[in-house]
This record gives structure tokens, C-alpha cells and sequence, in this order.
């Protein structure tokens, strides 16, 4: 969410960083609503004070045995008054906040513009294709005979479901392990555990809310399913102030996630690349906002880090500001290059959200100055990022795509085996 202060401030940066999201100018709105909501609340305070005088001048005047009624009027009158005034302020804070919920993060300088994906900007690639000597099978006609069951999921779940079995379902828990150790040893990730049911709040602090219902799943008894560990990692500190000192904080989770892919409809119908419920590591880091960049590269270099440890080619890419999500002021996108689609596909988004989300969350964090009572004062947001480290459903694809064999088994990358129990090769149940 956005500081109505600062827009205060900056009412011209703030139009112009939604035109760069190809979206009008909300200043007026959001000026008229900051204006009404604080000239309410001055003369609210004015009326306070008065009305606290006045009832001590009626004290006063009878216990001297006057007639108090003319201030006893004017007390009633501004109580009428402030009454009306408390309710067109709470009015007008509920629209300020409401906007300001549905209002996107604004794209940071340096991100490229245009309107959708055509426009993202590479800004590096890793790994050479490998060359095939017959075409590469896409991953759904490979992965049948080596135990990815899409018709018994289809017949218990519906479409974009999938059941694993045997070694393609040890293959799965073998790149999320792999992944969580190599996120925990050596890139100074903690490793949480955390619900998959959350309330609605957790999903406002993140921006799921109120604008992506739709793409969520809502169950009975006021709960969701998450979409991601994005959510409950993030919310870790909803609410808290952190001492600078405590800073960055990150955080890694293997989780379900759930989403109704709203909007999806004929797209990638067919495999592991848009299901409603997938696997992911995330990784989020809870950071001073001045380290917000230097964190957002050090992210995409841990989740950039699994794919070279594996052998898999991707590429990097900033997204642009009409393919940027709600909540980000910068994004990064890694696709992996996938032989059988011959192309690449995301599989892992890594975003720097600045203080987006903190202040939905009121989180926030105490400067080292104020800790230490050297004249620092107040408090400030947190910054939030988050990214897969990386998706493992889509990593498993990449997997059966590059390392797949002509008659039809697959090689497990050497950095899996130890994870495997030292198999080499899934092989077809002919």
C-alpha cells in the first residue's frame, strides 16, 4: 500500500509512475480523500478541546450556583457535531484505504516500459541447449511410462491435477530437499514451516487481497489456501517493529501451493506447467529499504544458483511494466529452457517489493539511531521480497525434458543422486 503522505508530497511521481503502468492519475482522488479525512480530524480535535473546557466551565459556573444551560448547549451541539464529523472521517479513511489497496506498487525507475511481455528486457543468459540426435518429447508424453498419472488425478480431481508415482514422485521430494539445502547451508535462508490455510488477513498484507480473489481458492470456516509461501513467510513480522540490528532476515519454505488459475482457460492444458496445486520453494527476505536491490540480485543469484547445479540452460530477464505484478516495484524472471517446448518458461520470479506490503502489514523496524538513543526517532517500513527458489513441479519438467534418453528413460542430474538413494536413471515401466 502506498503512504498517502508521500503521495502528498509527490502528487506528479505518483501519476507519472501509473502511467507507466498504462494506468490514469489517481492524485485528485487521493488528495480530495487525504484532505477531507485530515481536515475532519483537525476540527474534530478543535471541538475536543472545546468540549472539554466547556464542561469544565459548567462545573464550575454551578458550583457557584450559576446557570450553566447556555454551555451545557453548546457542549450538546458539539457533540452532535463531532459525531457527524467522526463518521464522514471514518468514511473517508475507509475510501482512502481502499483505494489505496487496489492501487499497484509503482515500477521502479529503472524498469523497462511497455505493455505486456513482448517487451521484458534478457540481461543474461547460462548454459548451452543440448543438442538432441532425434526431437525431445515434451514432459507429458515422456512422463506416463515413468509414473506421471494425469487420467486417475483427472478422474479424482478434475483437469490441471497430477499424481506421482514411484521414482517420478521421488524425483519431485528429491529437488525440494536439494533445493532447501542448498538454500539453508549455503545462501543463509531459514527454513520455516508454515500453514496452508490462512485467514484474510495474511492475503491483504501480501496484495492477494482484495484485487486476486479470484485466483484463490476460498474454503469453508473464513479460511484460503495459499497461493504461495510468499504469504505466510512474509507476514512472519506483520505487526512487528524489528530493531535494524535483526536485519535482513530470510526465510525458505517447501509448500503446497493453490491457485484457480482464473483467466487460464486453454492455456498450457496439457502437463505440469499450470496446475492448481503445485510445489514450490520460496524464498523470502525481510530487509533495511536501502538494501532492497542488493537483496533483489542476491535472490536471483540463489535461485539462478539451483538451476546451474543441476545443468539446466536458462536465461534472466527484467520484467516490464505491463507484465510487472501488483505488488512490485522491480522483477526478475528466470526461464528455463525446456527442449521439448523449445522455448523458455518461467520458473522462478524473484521481485523487490519495497514497502508495498509492510505497510499493509504494519511492519516495520526501529533505525539503528533510535535503538541505540543517539537521536534517531520513530519507526520505519520494512522492505519485502520474495521468489522461487524455484518452482518444483516446472524444475521437475526441465528435468525430464533435458536429460530424457531415446528410448525413453531419463538421466537423474549428479547433484540429485545422493537424494535418490544413488539412481542413475528412471527407466519406463514397459
Amino acid at each position: 500500500m502506498h503512504d498517502a503522505k508521500w503521495i502528498r508530497d509527490n502528487l506528479d511521481a505518483f501519476d507519472r509512475g501509473l502511467n507507466r503502468r498504462g494506468l490514469a492519475p489517481l492524485s485528485d482522488q487521493v488528495r480530495a480523500l487525504d484532505e477531507r479525512r485530515r481536515a475532519s480530524q483537525t476540527e474534530l480535535n478543535t471541538l475536543q478541546r472545546r468540549r472539554n473546557e466547556a464542561s469544565k466551565q459548567i462545573g464550575a459556573v454551578k458550583k457557584q450556583g450559576g446557570d450553566a444551560q447556555a454551555l451545557m448547549d453548546e457542549v450538546a451541539g458539539i457533540k452532535t457535531r463531532m459525531a457527524a464529523l467522526e463518521a464522514d472521517n471514518a468514511a473517508a479513511d475507509t475510501d482512502l484505504r481502499d483505494l489505496l489497496m487496489a492501487t499497484p506498487n509503482l515500477p521502479a525507475d529503472d524498469v523497462p516500459e511497455g505493455p505486456d511481455e513482448d517487451h521484458n528486457v534478457e540481461i543474461r543468459r547460462w548454459g548451452e541447449p543440448r543438442a538432441f540426435d532425434v526431437a525431445p518429447r515434451e514432459h507429458f508424453e515422456l512422463g506416463p511410462a515413468l509414473g506421471m498419472d494425469f487420467e486417475t488425478a483427472a478422474r479424482q480431481s478434475g483437469a490441471r491435477f497430477v499424481i506421482l508415482r514411484g521414482s517420478m514422485a521421488r524425483l519431485e521430494r528429491a529437488l525440494a530437499q536439494f533445493m532447501l539445502d542448498l538454500h539453508t547451508t549455503e545462501h543463509g535462508y531459514q527454513e520455516v514451516n508454515t500453514p496452508a490455510l490462512v485467514r484474510d488477513t495474511p492475503l491483504y498484507g501480501t496484495a492477494n487481497l482484495p484485487k486476486f480473489a479470484e485466483d484463490l481458492f476460498k474454503v469453508e470456516g473464513g479460511y484460503w489456501l495459499i497461493p504461495t509461501a510468499e504469504v505466510t513467510l512474509t507476514n512472519l513480522v506483520a505487526g512487528q517493529i524489528l530493531d535494524e540490528a535483526d536485519l535482513p532476515l530470510r526465510f525458505t519454505a517447501f509448500t503446497q501451493c493453490f491457485r484457480s488459475e482464473a483467466g487460464a482457460a486453454g492455456k498450457d492444458t496439457r502437463g505440469m506447467i499450470r496446475m492448481h496445486q503445485f510445489e514450490k520453494v520460496e524464498l523470502v527476505s525481510i530487509v533495511h529499504p536501502d538494501q532492497a536491490e542488493a537483496e533483489l540480485d542476491r535472490k536471483t543469484a540463489c535461485a539462478e544458483e539451483v538451476l546451474k547445479r543441476l545443468g539446466l540452460p536458462f536465461r534472466t530477464v527484467v520484467l516490464c511494466t505491463g507484465d510487472m505484478g501488483f505488488a512490485s516495484r522491480r522483477t526478475h524472471d528466470i526461464e528455463v529452457w525446456l527442449p521439448g517446448a523449445g522455448r523458455y518458461r518461467e520458473i522462478s520470479s524473484c521481485s523487490n517489493v519495497g514497502s508495498f506490503q509492510a505497510r499493509r502489514m504494519d511492519a516495520r523496524f526501529r533505525p539503528a539511531e533510535a535503538a541505540t538513543g543517539a537521536g534517531g526517532k520513530g519507526t520505519r517500513p520494512v522492505a519485502t521480497l520474495n521468489g522461487s527458489g524455484l518452482a518444483v513441479g516446472r524444475t521437475l519438467v526441465a528435468v525430464l525434458e533435458t536429460y530424457q534418453n531415446a528410448d525413453g528413460s531419463v538421466t537423474v542430474p549428479e547433484a540429485l543422486r545422493p537424494y535418490m538413494g544413488g539412481q542413475e536413471v528412471l527407466t519406463p515401466d514397459v
